[in-house]
């Protein structure tokens, strides 16, 4: 081989052995970027899940706190507020109180005779519905008395009887499923019966403002059918 040709061959060689170098410094630059990157990845997901749970566990110290909170005032209340309160409870179950009925029960000298501060404790503490109360008691009164719409609205409100207020008591008259002239009839028969009242007696009772306060269609049905 002559000299050219080796000069030739020699740097070939040489040209060869750099491009094999610069393609294994590649290849292990390539990998070490890839477990950079790796390790980054991996570094932000540690510290995401981290965050998480720090997150969570905030997020049951309100709770924890509330429960605390509830638990210590609760502990504040005297012990007579408490049964007062049961009280009002047992009572707005049982018999469907009104609220100022329920106060004027828990404070009477002839009721539980708690004090007013204790009984305004309760009614302002009692989770109870007082219309569906006013309904229930509107119920009682006419399946035992067969009252007249205005005579049950007037018995709910008044001071000497439920005390509702004139929503609650509204509501009551409005909601409840009554036979106004079976009422009217039902009394018209119990002053017959009696009272020996005439036709015409029962009438005017039926529709007074003092009396019964039937409508006068409700008094007419109830004179008509009369034995």
């Amino acid at each position: 081989m002559s000299k050219e040709g080796k000069k030739k061959g020699s740097c070939l060689k040489t040209l060869l052995i750099i491009v094999l170098a610069l393609a294994i410094i590649g290849g292990i630059g390539s990998t070490i970027g890839g477990d950079k990157d790796k390790a980054q990845n991996t570094t932000k997901k540690t510290a995401a899940s981290t965050e998480k749970t720090e997150e969570q566990d905030k997020s049951t110290e309100p709770k924890e706190e509330q429960s605390a909170t509830d638990n210590s005032k609760d502990d504040q209340v005297p012990k007579e507020y408490k049964s007062a309160l049961n009280k009002a409870k047992s009572y707005s179950e049982t018999m469907h109180m009104s609220k100022a009925g329920l106060y004027d029960q828990l404070t009477s000298e002839y009721g539980e005779k708690f004090s007013a501060e204790a009984a305004q404790y309760a009614v302002d503490t009692i989770e109870a519905d007082w219309s569906a109360n006013a309904l229930a008691t509107a119920e009682n009164y006419n399946e035992t008395m067969h009252m007249s719409k205005m005579g049950l609205y007037n018995q709910l409100v008044s001071e000497n009887g439920e005390q509702f207020t004139p929503e609650e008591a509204q509501y009551a008259v409005d909601t409840i499923e009554a036979d106004w002239n079976a009422n009217a009839l039902a009394t018209a028969k119990n002053y017959q019966d009696t009272m020996d009242m005439s036709p015409e007696a029962i009438r005017d009772q039926l529709t007074s403002e003092y009396g019964e306060q039937f409508t006068a269609e409700e008094a007419d049905y109830a004179i008509a059918n009369l034995n």
